[in-house]
């Protein structure tokens, strides 16, 4: 088998995520046998519930849809979108008592907004948090994936 990219940082041994691409392309001098098919071979006479690792990943395929930089940009117009109503809540209070009705139901309706736009908020810098650690997980730079939080 060819040398293939390992690095070292301290005393740790790892790999780059793209280095598993690579596997099924080093093969062994006789041609036959890709490094993938050795290491399923080890993997299934040393450890065989390491090859059921799929079972852990069936909300993969659904999470690689996930744009990170368009959430960054969805949840930056909820944002707006929140401050706009705001301002047309207290614009609305200079109506008089035409938009009445208007602005007790503008009112609510920010009050209930405001925690749910909090909620919402919460959850994508709990993302963000996620995915710089899944970067460093792997070995990976979280600036070169970056997560924009707002």
């Amino acid at each position: 088998f060819t040398f293939v990219s390992i690095q070292f940082a301290g005393s740790a041994v790892g790999f780059k995520l793209d280095s598993l691409l690579k596997l099924t392309d080093t093969r062994a001098s006789n041609g036959k046998m890709t490094l993938m098919h050795y290491l399923c071979k080890v993997l299934a006479s040393k450890s065989p519930a390491l090859l059921d690792f799929h079972v852990d990943l069936v909300s993969l395929e659904s999470a690689t849809k996930i744009q990170l930089k368009s959430l960054a940009e969805e949840m930056q117009a909820i944002l707006k979108g929140l401050e706009k109503v705001k301002q047309e809540l207290a614009a609305s209070a200079n109506d008089g008592p035409v938009s009445e009705v208007f602005h007790k139901t503008l009112n609510e309706f920010v009050g209930f907004a405001e925690s749910e736009v909090i909620s919402v908020n919460n959850l994508y810098n709990v993302a963000g948090r996620n995915a710089d650690a899944l970067a460093l997980y792997f070995g990976e730079d979280p600036a070169r994936c970056p997560f924009e939080q707002g």
